[in-house]
């Protein structure tokens, strides 16, 4: 993929990160977009380069790789790979959650680590950036096998993280019952109660309205977003990719904000409902019955199902809201989305849209959040987790959510400042990655070189 720098420094330091990491291509897609974002920043800030923070900051400050062996139903001995990245700690603990996926290399945990270190910043919280996960696939495992995987999983990572260090999450393939079980063995190796995971049970130190934080807080964006151009939800069409945690609880609320949401999809395909689709359906397919998407036509006969995911953005709608994973939307889904009247697409998950996309709807007037602004929500939640841990209290849904939907909208006027301050209004790409660095920057020039 090509970045155009007209900044030698930062050229230089793209080049040097490609030499270093060139069978990595997700975390070089992601380094270069940042970098790119930052060319006005240091121009007019020459500290940046004398300092070297952005030298450090493309560099974790650790990567851990470690063996996993378990042993499955049928007795025989499994082995995968662990993972856990901590990249910046500037200003707070390591935060970011844990993949589970046979997907997972340490290209892909490095551009989520790199990613996480701005989305924090962006929350306001003393959050740093770090993200992990496993080449183990928790899809067809039973209860009892993935107990076992979760504990020997944690018998490695428990010796490197803390609720003062670095505090894992979930992520992809990491849900309620891998965290219950991560917890569990943490707590029974470390003999300690602590805020060390997020993402938790509420009868054990979890939040309320986490579960459907990263959703809401992507329509909160979206809206803020869509306001700031005198558009709504209101009486749009949405098409959101992805059936999992975000996607179901982007559905309710972009339907709750005056929207209707007429496609969704799995790995296997998506689904098109003219008449609005029915979240609560989707969770007890993927929730309870862990079935695919096409399953939804068992409960709405007139819906549609077609093979093959990347058709959802062929299917005419107003506002895109894709959910899945990365690089799901390709130049070819924004060339279909604009040319069936799309004018505003928000990132749920990490990194969805490839760059020549992006290039596409940003040519194209399309209003666009990037997915470090955009899906902060599941983070920022995390993070008051974190505090709720901390202090032993426990606040109410409408406490959690008041405070997530203050911290979306405070994040979409930070960046779109940002952006207007460099001289690229409207560019909330870079907008969010110069909001976000300049507050990591800043602690790391005062926290000395040797840091």
């Amino acid at each position: 993929m090509a970045f155009t720098f007209t900044n030698s420094y930062l050229q230089g330091v793209y080049e040097d990160v490609c030499k270093k990491n060139a069978h990595e291509p997700e975390f070089l897609q992601a380094v270069g977009e940042v970098l790119e974002s930052l060319q006005p920043v240091v121009e007019q800030n020459q500290r940046l380069a004398k300092s070297g923070v952005i030298d450090r900051i493309v560099e974790p400050e650790r990567s851990l790789l470690f063996r996993i062996s378990w042993v499955d139903d049928h007795g025989q001995v499994q082995v995968n790979r662990g993972y856990r990245v901590q990249f910046s700690t500037a200003i707070g603990p390591s935060k970011g959650g844990l993949r589970f996926h046979p997907s997972v290399n340490l290209s892909i945990i490095k551009f989520l680590g790199f990613e996480q270190v701005f989305k924090n910043s962006l929350t306001g919280l003393p959050m740093g950036g770090g993200k992990g996960g496993a080449d183990f696939d928790p899809k067809g495992k039973s209860d009892n096998e993935v107990m076992r995987f979760c504990q020997s999983f944690m018998t490695e990572l428990q010796r490197h993280i803390g609720p003062d260090t670095d505090v894992p999450a979930g992520d992809i393939g990491v849900g309620a019952r891998e965290i219950g079980y991560l917890f569990g063995q943490y707590k029974r190796i470390r003999n300690e109660f602590n805020g060390v995971l997020t993402g938790k049970g509420l009868s054990y130190g979890g939040s309320l309205a986490r579960t459907e934080a990263t959703g809401y807080g992507l329509c909160y964006f979206a809206d803020e977003m869509l306001k700031a151009a005198g558009k709504s939800f209101q009486g749009q069409s949405v098409v959101i990719s992805g059936s999992g945690n975000v996607a179901i609880y982007a559905n309710q609320k972009a339907t709750e904000l005056g929207g209707k949401v007429i496609a969704m999809s799995d790995s296997n395909g998506y689904i098109v409902d003219e008449n609005g689709i029915n979240y609560k359906v989707i969770q007890e397919i993927k929730e309870v019955k862990r079935a695919r998407i096409k399953t939804y036509l068992d409960y709405v006969p007139t819906a549609k199902y077609f093979e093959g995911c990347q058709g959802i953005w062929t299917v005419p709608c107003g506002i895109a809201l894709p959910c899945a994973t990365q690089n799901e939307l390709p130049l070819e889904g924004a060339k279909a989305l604009v040319e069936h009247g799309c004018f505003a697409v928000a990132e749920g998950a990490n990194m969805p849209s490839t760059p020549e996309a992006v290039a596409w709807f940003q040519e194209h007037g399309v209003l666009f959040a990037p997915a470090k602004a955009s899906n902060a929500g599941g983070v920022a939640t995390s993070g008051l987790e974190m505090s709720q841990n901390s202090m032993r209290l426990s606040w109410s849904f409408e406490e959690v959510d008041q405070k997530l939907h203050t911290i979306m909208r405070n994040i979409y006027h930070n960046a779109a400042n940002a952006a207007a301050e460099y001289g690229m209004e409207g560019n909330l790409v870079a907008g969010a990655n110069i909001a976000g660095f300049m507050k990591v920057a800043d602690a790391m020039i005062w926290q000395g070189v040797s840091y």
